[in-house]
C-alpha cells in the first residue's frame, strides 16, 4: 500500500469552558455544549474523568499487554497507524508505507512530529522501539512479542524511513507493527527516562512518561490510581478537546458504579448485568455496550500436572456448565466459546461448536488421565477480581463444577490481576499458577493475534506447548493467498479445540457507563479514546 492519504482525524479545536464541571461534577453541567466536530463552536470540556477497574501497574508503553493500560496510555503515545476492527489500517504518524518483494515494508514518518520533552521523533526511535518489543536481550523483555510474532526487525534508512522486516503475509504484518509499534524516544530513555536495574522505564510521577501524543502528563499517582494528562501544546495534529483529561482505577464494580451515579465520575467501563438497571434509572447517566472480541477462558499450562493430559483438560470443558455461568452469573451478557477465535474476526471456524457440559463424560476422561476418587486430582483455580466482567465471580462457578467431579478437587484463589498476568506470561512449565482465569482481545481482527501468543514458543504469552500446533500456525504466517490462509487459520481452530488447550468460557459483552451528554459508540476491540467522545 503505497501513498497512502493521511486520514483528518476528528478531534476539535474548542476554548476553554468557563465555570465547566470539575472532576467531581462531571459532565453533567455541560449538556448542550459540545458544538459540531466541524470545529464551528469553540468550546473545550474542562476535565473528563474516566475509572476503570484497572489502573496501570507499569509506566513502561512496551512493558504491558493490557486493555485498559492501552486506553490510558494510548492518548499519551502514539501507534503508527489508527485500528478500527473490520478495517484497512490508517496511517497515522506514517506518512507513505510500500511493501517490498523481499519480505520488508519501508516506512516514512511524518516530519515534525515531537516528542513531550521537545525531540523530534526520528526513524531511529521507531528501530529502537521495535528492539524493546521483539528482542530477548534487550530490556524490557516485552510481553507485546505476542502482537509481533511476524516481525523480525527494523532499520532505520534517514531520520524519517525506516524499513520492517517480516516473516509473514503482508496484511499479517500491518495488523501487526500498526497495532503495536509506540514510539519510545532512545535519547530520552538513554539519557533522562527513570529506570529500573532492568532497564524497564519506571517511576512514581509525571517525568515517566514521554510520548508523542495529543495528551502530556502532568500528574501521576500511582498510589492512588490516578493519573492527569493535559494538552500538548506542540501537538502535530489536531488540538484535543478536552483540557484536563483524567483516569482513575477502582477494582470494584459496585465502587465504580456508585462513582458514575454521584457525578465523580463520567465514564466507567464494566458495568455487571446486576447493576445495568441502576445505571439506566439515573436521568444523568446511560448505558453503552457491544460484544467485543474478547475471549474468557481458563488457561492450562501444559507442562505442568494434571494439566499435561489431553484427557484431563477435555474433562475440564466437559466439567464447566457455560450456559449456566452466562445465564446466571452474566445474567445472558455473554456467548459460549466454541474455540479461541470470536465470530467476526478473520480465521473464526463456523463449524465448531462448543462443549457440552457432561460431568459423566468428564468423570470418564479424568480416570483415564489416571484420577481416581480415591486419589483425586487437586488442582486451584486462579482468578482476577474487577478486570473482566464478573471475573470473580464466574471463577467461582467454573470451581464449584469442576469440584462436582468425584475424582478431583478443586479449590479458588482470588488475586491481583498483575499476578494472573505474570501468570500468563511465566511460561507452559510455570507451576505456581498453572490454571487461571484470563481474558484476551483479538484486536487486530485476524485469528493469528488469538493464538500465537499462547501456542507458540517465540509468543510471548505461551501457557501451551505443542509442536503440530505451532507448525500449523507458522505455516499460516507466510501464507500470501487470504481465502487459503483463512482456511488454515480455520484448520488450526478445530486443532485447538480438540487438544483443549483452555477452559473455552465465553465471549465477553462489553458494557460502560457514562453520563448521558456523552456521545460515544463502544467499539469492539475495547478501545476507548477521548478523541471519539462528543
Amino acid at each position: 500500500m503505497q501513498g497512502a492519504d493521511k486520514p483528518t482525524t476528528d478531534r476539535r479545536t474548542i476554548l476553554k469552558l468557563t465555570g465547566a464541571a470539575s472532576v467531581s461534577a462531571g459532565l453533567g453541567s455541560i449538556a448542550g455544549c459540545l458544538g459540531d466536530p466541524n470545529g464551528e463552536d469553540d468550546i473545550e470540556i474542562d476535565t473528563l474523568t474516566i475509572t476503570q477497574g484497572e489502573f496501570p501497574d507499569v509506566e513502561d508503553p512496551n512493558d504491558h499487554i493490557t486493555g485498559p493500560y492501552f486506553n490510558v496510555y494510548d492518548h499519551v503515545y502514539e501507534p503508527l497507524f489508527d485500528v478500527t476492527p473490520g478495517e484497512e489500517p490508517e496511517p497515522r504518524i506514517v506518512e507513505t508505507w510500500e511493501h517490498g518483494d523481499d519480505g520488508t515494508v519501508e516506512l516514512t514518518i511524518q516530519e515534525g512530529i515531537l516528542f513531550h520533552d521537545g525531540q523530534e521523533l526520528t526513524a531511529s526511535d521507531i528501530e529502537f522501539t521495535l528492539e524493546r518489543q521483539i528482542d530477548p536481550d534487550v530490556p524490557p523483555v516485552s510481553d507485546q512479542v505476542a502482537g509481533l510474532g511476524s516481525i523480525e526487525g527494523a532499520e532505520a534508512i534517514d531520520e524519517t524511513t525506516v524499513e520492517l522486516s517480516y516473516s509473514g503475509a503482508p496484511q499479517l504484518a500491518e495488523f501487526e507493527f500498526g497495532n503495536y509499534l509506540r514510539a519510545v524516544s532512545q535519547e530520552w530513555y538513554e539519557n533522562e527516562a527513570p529506570t529500573t536495574d532492568d532497564g524497564v522505564i519506571s517511576g512514581d510521577d509525571a517525568s515517566a512518561f514521554n510520548g508523542t501524543g495529543p495528551y502530556q502528563v502532568t500528574e501521576y499517582s500511582p498510589g492512588q490510581n490516578r493519573i492527569v494528562l493535559e494538552p500538548f501544546e506542540d501537538y502535530w495534529g489536531d488540538e484535543p478537546h478536552v483540557a484536563e483529561l483524567v483516569f482513575e482505577g477502582e477494582t470494584s464494580d459496585s465502587g465504580r458504579v456508585s462513582s458514575l451515579l454521584s457525578d465523580e465520575t463520567d465514564f466507567i467501563d464494566n458495568v455487571q448485568p446486576t447493576e445495568v438497571g441502576n445505571v439506566e434509572d439515573d436521568a444523568d447517566s446511560r448505558v453503552e455496550e457491544v460484544t467485543s472480541f474478547r475471549n474468557i477462558f481458563l488457561p492450562m499450562k501444559n507442562e505442568v500436572e494434571p494439566f499435561d493430559s489431553e484427557e484431563f483438560r477435555q474433562a475440564m470443558n466437559y466439567a464447566v456448565d457455560n450456559e449456566e455461568i452466562i445465564s446466571d452469573i452474566l445474567l445472558g451478557s455473554g456467548s459460549p466459546m466454541s474455540q479461541p477465535t470470536p465470530p467476526e474476526v478473520n480465521g473464526y471456524n463456523p463449524d465448531l461448536e462448543p462443549y457440552d457440559h457432561d460431568l459423566e463424560r468428564a468423570e470418564e476422561l479424568v480416570e483415564e488421565a489416571g484420577f481416581t476418587e480415591d486419589d483425586p486430582a487437586e488442582i486451584t483455580l486462579h482468578v482476577p477480581e474487577g478486570r473482566y466482567l464478573n471475573d470473580a465471580e464466574v471463577g467461582e462457578r467454573a470451581a464449584d463444577q469442576i469440584d462436582q467431579l468425584p475424582n478431583v478437587d478443586c479449590d479458588l484463589e482470588t488475586q491481583p490481576f498483575d499476578v494472573i498476568s505474570d501468570a500468563n506470561s511465566a511460561g507452559p512449565d510455570h507451576e505456581e499458577i498453572p490454571f487461571f482465569l484470563i481474558g484476551w482481545g483479538v484486536i487486530t481482527g485476524d485469528a493469528d493475534y488469538g493464538m500465537y501468543g499462547f501456542f507458540h514458543d517465540d509468543g510471548g504469552v505461551q501457557s501451551f506447548r505443542d509442536e503440530e500446533l505451532q507448525a500449523e500456525l507458522e505455516a499460516t504466517q507466510v501464507e500470501d493467498d487470504p481465502e487459503t490462509r483463512e482456511a488454515m487459520l480455520q484448520e488450526v481452530n478445530e486443532m485447538a479445540r480438540e487438544k483443549s488447550p483452555w477452559v473455552f468460557l465465553h465471549q465477553q459483552q462489553s458494557i460502560y457507563g457514562l453520563a448521558s451528554d456523552i456521545e460515544w459508540s463502544a467499539r469492539e476491540d475495547e478501545s476507548v479514546f477521548v478523541w471519539e467522545m462528543d
